[in-house]
């Protein structure tokens, strides 16, 4: 009985694990700033909500990408609420794209995640701008777009590979 309520928790945790990779990064705010270098950094949660929200989307709800969005406010000290319209407008765009695609394929995600984070990155930024009179450094901003955006096919394999092995699932 034992081995069946383990193997229950196991999978629960495995089923679960993207949400708690979210909120850990969001608590952590990933990046390369521990190299010394203030340029190398990326936007994980971007990367994680797109993907999941594309192949997977029952494995994040809305109401749990919210409160991470509340969380990197918090941890960054921006505006409550910024960064959770920019998670559930990447959510948005993925559910967008999972509706009009027909045969889904890396390539054309990737490009989508691009126009994506483009389009989100510069509503963010107009708003912190005008509303709330934030003062980024948009060559700061740029790489760190860059950097997300060429970074999205690493953790797509790697979240693939997660699916097939881990989940039982394989989105190609």
């Amino acid at each position: 009985m034992s081995i069946i309520k383990k193997n229950i928790v196991i999978k629960n945790l495995l089923n679960n694990l993207p949400i708690i990779i979210l909120l850990l990064s969001v608590l952590n705010e990933i990046d390369f700033n521990y190299v010394g270098s203030k340029y190398l950094s990326f936007n994980f949660p971007f990367i994680l909500i797109f993907y999941w929200s594309l192949t997977k989307p029952d494995s994040l709800g809305y109401g749990f990408i919210f409160i991470a969005g509340l969380i990197n406010d918090v941890v960054l000290g921006l505006p409550i609420g910024i960064s959770s319209l920019s998670y559930l407008l990447v959510c948005g765009f993925a559910t967008y794209l999972k509706n009009i695609t027909l045969r889904p394929s890396l390539v054309k995600d990737w490009i989508f995640f691009l126009f994506t984070i483009l389009v989100i990155n510069s509503l963010i930024y107009i708003l912190l701008i005008l509303f709330f009179s934030f003062e980024f450094e948009l060559i700061e901003r740029s790489i760190n777009l860059l950097i997300t955006f060429f970074l999205y096919v690493i953790f797509a394999h790697i979240f693939q590979l997660y699916q097939k092995f881990f989940l039982g699932t394989n989105n190609e």
